[in-house]
């Protein structure tokens, strides 16, 4: 994804927002989805900021199925997310990708 996917995604897409996280998601026209990341140094050091990114691929990885075929999907988190593990993380996510209306 490219900036322009990012802004794009930010005005069109469908928000919603948990305790640790922010995620949009849009359909983009293609036969995969696109994972974008985002996390501001608000959130904490680059150590937690790397480890945040990294949860959240591994979920996008080993939960595919919970995700719909053909969307963007930006996840952002939220300044309550230094203190996340992997369950907490895939809860949420998959939490917020299953109430979207693009199912």
């Amino acid at each position: 994804m490219n900036r322009k996917d990012f802004v794009n995604l930010n005005r069109s897409g469908q928000k919603r927002r948990s305790e640790h996280m922010t995620v949009f998601i849009a359909r983009n026209g293609l036969d995969r989805s696109r994972l974008g990341i985002t996390v501001s140094r608000k959130v904490g050091g680059a150590v937690v900021r790397n480890r945040f990114k990294r949860l959240v691929r591994e979920v996008f990885r080993l939960q595919k199925g919970f995700f719909p075929a053909g969307c963007d999907i930006v996840v952002s988190a939220r300044k309550s997310s230094d203190d996340l593990d992997f369950t907490k993380v895939r809860k949420e996510l998959i939490e917020l990708v299953a109430d979207s209306t693009l199912h």
